[in-house]
């Protein structure tokens, strides 16, 4: 298997969702991404910076490719720095955003969970300083 190294590639992570245009409003409005494409109800991409967002909803081929017992939203979670932790968490907030997670702190940095209308999950991450 080989990759894309060329410059300027974008990775992609999909999401399943279960409401395309409702995604396509969360990502853009909240998190500064920008759609690609959009064909609701099936399926959009956002970007932001080298990260292309697949989002696909359940008539999407991506959708019925995964099995039943994998379906649901987990664990995993794309991975967003911002500059200032607090100032986002407020701004979220303002904007109705539910939270889902206090800000944590560790060794690398300091991170604060949200979720899209589908339930995945996204981390805001603000790196220790000197990192």
């Amino acid at each position: 298997m080989t990759g894309n190294e060329s410059e300027g590639a974008l990775a992609s992570v999909r999401y399943i969702v279960d409401d395309v245009q409702a995604a396509i409003d969360f990502y853009t409005a909240h998190l500064g991404f920008t759609v690609l494409t959009a064909f609701p109800p099936a399926f959009a991409d956002v970007v932001r910076g080298p990260l292309r967002l697949l989002l696909s909803g359940p008539a999407s081929s991506g959708a019925r490719a995964t099995p039943a017992d994998v379906a649901g939203s987990g664990r995993n979670r794309i991975h967003l720095v911002v500059d200032d932790l607090e100032a986002e968490r407020e701004r979220l907030q303002r904007a109705g955003v539910v939270l889902r997670s206090d800000i944590v702190s560790g060794p690398g940095g300091r991170q604060l969970l949200l979720a899209d209308p589908a339930g995945n999950l996204v981390e805001l991450f603000t790196p220790a300083a000197g990192r």
